[in-house]
């Protein structure tokens, strides 16, 4: 699934879901070293378990981050499917 950052410095976030695991993501853009830090942190870990440790994360002054977007792609993802 592709998801469409806003209000982060990453413009995407790149990723899959397989048997309720997180896998295979990847941001477009964003600060490199904690977008990857990130991305290998929630590989494999269970859907609702990367939402609700991502979740609500700020990045500054700005009411959200690249983990809180993915915790939103993920809630995307779940509502869809």
């Amino acid at each position: 699934m592709e998801f469409k950052t806003q209000g982060v410095c990453s413009r995407a976030i790149h990723f899959e879901v397989k048997d309720n695991k997180v896998t295979n993501v990847s941001f477009v853009g964003g600060c490199s070293g904690n977008t990857q830090g990130v991305a290998r942190l929630v590989e494999g870990m269970d859907i609702d378990d990367a939402i609700s440790r991502l979740e609500g994360i700020q990045c500054g002054p700005r009411p959200t981050s690249c983990p809180d977007q993915l915790a939103r792609a993920l809630k995307q993802y779940k509502s869809q499917n």
